[in-house]
């Protein structure tokens, strides 16, 4: 009897504890968002504080600060919103948790940015407005803190709604915004402006196309093969071995200028010799890899899966290597213009510029990352890890060919343009084998045409609201930072 009553006490007990452990699970799910606003906010004044530690004498110091401030908001609004875009496919694809994804991206992408990140950039955003159109020092001052705040407050907007934009289009509109109000419109450089513009089209379009060949490929070659595995064992190394060629190239020629300077041509060649060496290490693991799979489609996964791992590293620590200083250029200039009274199209970015960018954007994506990454990875169109592969593989070749034709391209629209190509080249190929099957065997049963809308592999909504978000992203940001520095000028004068 005795033994009953405990029984019954310790089943009360559990019942108990798991309404207290309920209980906290539902504050901390309410409380997260507030800790994370909390951890951001704490993060800007630190590195605010280590401005002024670190930067010269009062009151010149107190612009840094304030700058260094904004500068910190902006590269955890480039962790929350662009680094989603490495790792959202690796993530719908279930190659990665999403716990993975976000330590790795964390750590490539800090590598990227302390190893491999441009010691001088173009703190005019790519020559976007004429320093010799502005009056003086502190004018410029006021125009790149402009647009620095109006930049971060654009992508924190995107981020809030879920478009997947790109910092360094947003960067480049508060600079041109910013430009025109202080100086009018003769200081844009309007063909510059153009090629970026063009870029808007070219870079998804391309990603796009390159995302859907890969993707033909793989069903032609290996999918769609009577010996699945037979065929995997003979073109998973090769796709393996063209990845690691592109990504050795792309690194070579933007991830590498910090510590020398490659051509075109000399990339193309050491991309060459890794992917060849890639080839005779990848073709023995694969096969070992593939020794026992059963020959469906499920089995294929599994060869595609740490590929996938490796590229979306790769991915984020030449984002690191190249985006990162985009996003801290206005603040750079702002230190340099402080420090020497002078502006130039061209400035040394300061050691303690790029940790905060890179600390930055760890804490973005740790604690805002995961819904751009879920939008990405799997609200777009269902992935898998080839279908992940291909937009990876994409990304890669789009950035040497624009880098090879003089075009400057968005990391960002060529990520979500490879997803959106996979997405589209399903839809073709699954409406191509329907009307195949209804051509060689009886009538296919008619569909409604609200069905046959439901089943689009492509969600409409999305794609709408990503394509509305990056047309006006430039625009948007013009203008927000126009009004900015017509406010902070008045508001000194």
């Amino acid at each position: 009897m005795a033994s009953d009553n405990s029984g019954n006490s310790w089943s009360t007990l559990d019942k108990d504890l798991n309404k207290i452990s309920n209980i906290e699970y539902a504050t901390a799910y309410v409380a997260k968002p507030m800790v994370g606003l909390g951890v951001a906010l704490v993060f800007i004044v630190v590195a605010g504080l280590a401005a002024g530690i670190f930067f010269g004498s009062f009151p010149s110091n107190m612009i840094v600060v304030a700058a260094a401030g904004f500068g910190a908001y902006m590269a955890i609004n480039i962790g929350a919103n662009d680094v989603a875009n490495n790792m959202g496919p690796a993530v719908g694809a279930n190659a990665l948790t999403m716990g993975g994804a976000i330590v790795i991206a964390a750590l490539f992408e800090s590598a990227g940015a302390l190893l491999a990140g441009g010691d001088v950039v173009s703190t005019i955003s790519k020559g976007i407005i004429d320093p010799a159109g502005i009056e003086n020092s502190q004018i410029f001052i006021w125009a790149m803190m402009a647009a620095l705040i109006s930049s971060a407050l654009w992508v924190n907007l995107a981020t809030f709604v879920g478009a997947p934009v790109s910092t360094t289009h947003s960067v480049v509109g508060g600079v041109m915004g910013a430009g025109i109000a202080a100086a009018g419109f003769a200081a844009v450089n309007w063909p510059t402006m153009g090629k970026i513009a063009a870029s808007w089209v070219i870079s998804p379009v391309l990603g796009g196309a390159i995302a859907a060949g890969c993707l033909a490929f793989i069903k032609a070659k290996i999918i769609y093969q009577e010996d699945k595995i037979a065929a995997a064992r003979r073109w998973v190394p090769v796709l393996i071995a063209i990845m690691a060629a592109a990504f050795s190239s792309y690194l070579a020629l933007k991830g590498l200028k910090r510590i020398v300077k490659i051509d075109i041509q000399t990339s193309l060649l050491i991309g060459l010799a890794c992917g060849a060496l890639t080839y005779v290490i990848s073709a023995p693991l694969v096969r070992r890899q593939s020794e026992g799979l059963e020959n469906r489609n499920k089995s294929l996964k599994v060869l595609f899966g740490i590929p996938l791992v490796f590229s979306a590293a790769l991915l984020s620590f030449a984002h690191g290597a190249n985006d990162v200083a985009n996003a801290v250029g206005p603040l750079a200039a702002i230190v340099h213009a402080s420090e020497f009274g002078d502006f130039s199209s061209k400035v040394a970015i300061p050691t303690w510029v790029m940790i905060i960018g890179a600390f930055g954007i760890s804490f973005g994506l740790f604690l805002f990352g995961p819904k751009l990454i879920r939008m990405v990875g799997s609200q777009i169109t269902k992935l898998n890890p080839m279908r992940a592969y291909c937009v990876a593989l994409s990304a890669a070749i789009t950035v040497i060919v624009a880098s090879w034709l003089g075009l400057p391209v968005s990391s960002t629209h060529i990520a979500v343009g490879g997803v959106f190509g996979v997405g589209f080249f399903r839809e073709w190929h699954a409406e191509r084998r329907l009307k195949k099957s209804a051509a060689t065997r009886a009538p296919a049963k008619r569909i409604a045409p609200e069905e046959r809308r439901r089943r689009k592999l492509v969600r409409r909504s999305h794609f709408m609201t990503i394509v509305a978000a990056w047309v006006i992203t430039v625009p948007a940001a013009a203008l927000m930072s126009g009004t900015i520095f017509l406010i902070l000028n008045a508001f000194i004068h």
